[in-house]
């Protein structure tokens, strides 16, 4: 049974701008589903109100996993471009703060995708930690073809990803590329036929569940502050999270389970 987000800034939230929330306590699940047909394309208020409700979500503790996903054929084909005119350059030079929202995120976030992703739709993707596609999905950062970048980080996680002639691939010619595609270069963890999107999201939620959510968001955050640190620092930030970790109530829940030889009760403590 689905229900709503648990708001600490009703004002900024009461009204969403082309997106909904859905709370499955049960499955410990929350959905954030673009929902301006046919193509959903997103707004400058939408980009703060989604970083918002993902900061609303970090702290609901009923959540475990956020799936982020798009109502109709298409997840986004991108930002709206007018809006871009309206905004101060101070103002453009900050929107990549909002995009990274699912990074920020403790719990994992998926993004399922089919149709189009373009633009910033592209960017949000790319900061959530699993990509699932379909094969006939498309994919591309088109804002070459207006003369300008993309704004929201998206170039340089492509950069982190793929490698710097990928990127450059795909980014300078403003290409689109299939989701077959970005499964083989390491953009989407899974590439599925368009009817399987929703069990194969499913499929992952549920088996991010069983993990303890405590050692999930320790993990999540080594190899976010990792991926731009020396081997050693890494290493270094890896081995004191490990420790730490040592005294937790989860590890030892899994150690005795391991013992017991039966399935672990995480609690994230």
């Amino acid at each position: 049974m689905a229900s709503e987000i648990k708001s600490t800034i009703p004002d900024q939230l009461k009204s969403l701008d082309g997106f909904r929330v859905e709370v499955d306590p049960a499955r410990e699940r929350a959905d954030i589903i673009l929902d301006r047909p046919p193509f959903n394309v997103i707004t400058m208020p939408e980009r703060e109100q989604l970083a918002a409700v993902f900061a609303e979500l970090d702290r609901d503790p009923r959540v475990r996993a956020i799936v982020v996903r798009a109502s109709g054929a298409n997840f986004s084909s991108g930002g709206d471009i007018p809006g871009f005119m309206t905004r101060s350059p101070e103002h453009l030079s900050e929107l990549a703060r909002n995009v990274a929202a699912p990074e920020r995120c403790h719990q994992p976030v998926i993004a399922a995708i089919r149709g189009y992703c373009f633009g910033v739709a592209f960017e949000l993707a790319l900061a959530c930690d699993f990509r699932i596609v379909t094969e006939s999905a498309e994919l591309g950062t088109p804002e070459q073809r207006i003369g300008m970048i993309t704004g929201s980080g998206g170039s340089v996680r492509l950069l982190k990803m793929v490698g710097i002639g990928r990127a450059k691939d795909i980014v300078m010619r403003a290409r689109r590329i299939a989701g077959r595609q970005a499964y083989e270069w390491g953009i989407a963890t899974a590439a599925v036929p368009d009817g399987e999107l929703e069990s194969a999201t499913d499929k992952l939620v549920d088996e991010l569940r069983q993990f303890s959510p405590l050692a999930q968001r320790t993990i999540k955050q080594v190899l976010n502050g990792a991926q731009d640190a020396p081997l050693h620092v890494g290493i270094e930030l890896e081995g004191q999270a490990y420790g730490r970790l040592r005294s937790s109530a989860d590890f030892a829940e899994g150690v005795a389970s391991f013992v017991d030889k039966r399935k672990p009760n995480f609690r994230g403590e």
